[in-house]
């Protein structure tokens, strides 16, 4: 495996629960807009498992949870023993994903290893391989075994410039009703990344757009 960061304290990233969150290194989307992106290539950082390991026992019983982001960790090959690892230490577990390996999911799911799960939702199925370098293909079947196991989940969008309203509404329309799903506020890591022609939203337009679309997605809400 190839852990890539160790954040030890989190109050935000999942849900009702104080976690860390472990990055993995690389991902098999090529999102321009990646936040974590110096984690995807070949000269990616790495944290040795033995001090990973080291913190998580010592932080037994202090943190309620582990947060599995990256990069995609659903790429990691040992992600599922590892996960099994967090569970036999007492941690809940929340998988943060782009939602392309259902079937890694559903064996971790199928095994008990998944307490919250947050799926990205890039844009309209048609635009996947323009925004990330790869189709949605799986995407759906992620969010229908989530939904099967009865496992609690959002999907979120980060509003980038080229998703307008009609593209949103598009995206609506495309799911069944989501049982949470957020649109986050785009904060460009590098001015470079804003794309001429195409005005940044606003914390504003990211709560009336959450609006405009609660008729197809009830459970929409602004993440700013």
């Amino acid at each position: 495996m190839h852990f890539a960061g160790l954040q030890k304290n989190s109050t935000l990233d999942f849900p009702g629960n104080f976690a860390c969150v472990i990055f993995f290194a690389g991902c098999n989307y090529d999102c321009y807009y990646c936040h974590n992106r110096h984690l995807l290539g070949k000269n990616a950082p790495t944290v040795d498992e033995a001090e990973v390991m080291a913190f998580l026992n010592k932080r037994k019983g202090l943190i309620d949870g582990v947060v599995l982001s990256g990069g995609e960790p659903t790429l990691q090959k040992e992600l599922i023993p590892f996960a099994g690892k967090l569970r036999e230490m007492g941690y809940k577990i929340k998988i943060d994903s782009n939602g392309s390996k259902p079937d890694v999911l559903f064996k971790m799911a199928e095994k008990g290893l998944i307490d919250y799960a947050a799926i990205d939702y890039k844009a309209p199925f048609g635009m996947y391989e323009e925004i990330c370098k790869h189709s949605a293909e799986n995407v759906r079947e992620s969010i229908a075994l989530l939904e099967n196991f009865g496992i609690d989940y959002e999907m979120r969008t980060t509003m980038i410039p080229e998703i307008r309203e009609e593209q949103l509404i598009q995206m609506a329309s495309e799911m069944p009703v989501l049982l949470h799903y957020y649109l986050q506020l785009y904060r460009p890591p590098v001015p470079e990344l804003v794309r001429d022609g195409f005005p940044l939203y606003t914390p504003g337009d990211i709560r009336s757009l959450a609006e405009k679309i609660r008729y197809l997605q009830p459970n929409t809400s602004a993440r700013v």
